[in-house]
């Protein structure tokens, strides 16, 4: 009965390890459908891929780049931006496979295009600042650690990916089975970048602990609000966050 036991816990925990190893992305990335909109588009062919973006407030002298979350349709930024950020020129970026991008979204892939359309741009503008969100925030630290970007906005962020997957399953060796580490921890001491970070109180998907070992990585010092009372989905709510982004990025 010992020995049935045991090898049903092993199949059980072998079974579920290849699970997440072939699905490993399935859990990383939720693609979303295209929404009706009349804001302006703009696509980047890149490695024989279309990736989408929509572009508000054109005409600025300034640009921001926007990664959004692992489900987040970026065009429900579009209001809010266009009053918070009216001073750039706003590329709200659709990864591989969401809302209308083509191809299927990987590590490697997304940031390839994040380079691509930094170089595409970045002769039209004065600077060039970025913000990423949740799963946005790994693509953002990669980009500001290979390319000169002015402002960094860091909303929700992690240290890596691997880190927070290896919290949630600890009985997992999670650097082995990922493919897609996002390891933004790695990259933070390569970025030179006026930084401000952006934490929920409550966060229910990215732990306190993962932000602050990020914050720990950079070699300069950052700007650090932790929005009290807010969550992982709806820290864009508050008053407190508006306002700190906004003034982070007029002054």
């Amino acid at each position: 009965m010992l020995k049935s036991l045991l090898l049903i816990t092993a199949l059980v925990y072998f079974g579920f390890g290849l699970l997440l190893f072939v699905g490993q992305r399935g859990f990383i990335y939720f693609p979303v459908n295209a929404l009706p909109s009349n804001l302006e588009q703009r696509v980047f062919e890149n490695d024989g891929e279309a990736i989408k973006t929509s572009v508000i407030n054109q005409g600025n002298k300034q640009a921001i780049i926007y990664f959004g979350g692992n489900a987040e349709n970026v065009d429900y930024n579009a209001f809010e931006f266009q009053q918070l950020l009216n001073g750039y020129t706003v590329y709200l970026v659709k990864y591989r496979g969401y809302a209308g991008s083509t191809g299927e979204p990987t590590e490697q892939g997304i940031y390839a295009d994040a380079l691509h359309i930094y170089d595409e741009i970045e002769a039209d503008y004065q600077s060039v600042s970025v913000i990423g969100r949740s799963l946005g925030s790994g693509v953002a630290t990669y980009l500001a650690s290979q390319r000169k970007v002015k402002k960094l906005a860091l909303i929700t962020p992690f240290d890596s990916v691997k880190n927070v997957a290896q919290a949630v399953f600890p009985m997992y060796p999670m650097g082995i089975l990922l493919k897609d580490k996002h390891d933004s921890l790695s990259r933070a001491k390569d970025i030179t970048s006026d930084t401000l970070i952006l934490a929920a109180e409550n966060d229910e998907v990215i732990k306190m602990t993962h932000t602050l070992s990020l914050i720990n990585g950079f070699e300069q010092d950052v700007h650090f609000k932790e929005i009290k009372g807010a969550n992982h989905n709806d820290i864009s709510e508050s008053l407190v966050y508006v306002d700190t982004l906004s003034a982070f990025f007029k002054k």
